[in-house]
């Protein structure tokens, strides 16, 4: 029941950033309760919770939000990902997302627990600022979401909420991380950071 009250209060969350009067408020809002959720949640994976002070965090750049269509004319690819509790995770890309002075980001379609959109992103900046894995921008099955048309096929992608998978905190914890087609060249100092810039 633990985990899902964590995504119930995830999903809380991201409704509350949409609902924000403006970037800046919206984006104050999901740090406060990444840390909260983070701090005292009995499904945080945050194992040191004794000494977290919070994750690090970039500070706010409107240019690095995107509100972008997704780019449906590409071949399927399968990615699996194996876990140690789930089996195997199966996704399939199901488009790509063109960011501008950014790079390309592959949108794959989580295959189980119902479906979802969920879009990694691992920058230049990975394991040395940002977390060497990759992070996530949208994991819709787990409430984050930022919005967009997805009926017009587009979506919202602000690399300011760029977030730690699980397995940054724990290596209880097996993560889905950026692939190859979801890693860019461009160093991305925003969103949760491994360390302060």
């Amino acid at each position: 029941m633990d985990t899902a009250d964590w995504r119930r209060r995830v999903f809380a969350l991201y409704g509350a950033v949409r609902a924000a009067g403006d970037l800046a408020e919206g984006h104050a809002l999901w740090r406060a309760g990444r840390d909260e959720l983070l701090a005292t949640h009995p499904a945080s994976p945050v194992e040191e919770r004794d000494g977290f002070r919070g994750v690090p965090v970039g500070e706010y750049r409107p240019e690095l939000r995107f509100e972008v269509a997704i780019d449906t004319d590409v071949e399927p690819v399968r990615w699996e990902v194996p876990s140690a509790t789930d089996g195997v995770i199966p996704f399939s890309r199901v488009g790509v997302l063109h960011l501008p002075a950014i790079g390309d980001l592959d949108v794959w379609w989580l295959e189980s627990y119902g479906g979802g959109v969920f879009v990694p992103v691992k920058d230049a900046l990975a394991g040395s600022h940002t977390y060497g894995g990759g992070r996530y921008l949208l994991d819709t099955v787990k409430g984050a979401d930022l919005g967009g048309d997805i009926r017009e096929g587009r979506l919202v992608v602000d690399l300011n909420f760029a977030y730690n998978p699980s397995c940054a905190y724990s290596p209880l914890w097996t993560c889905p991380l950026a692939p190859a087609t979801n890693t860019v060249k461009a160093e991305l100092p925003v969103g949760e950071l491994t360390s302060d810039l």
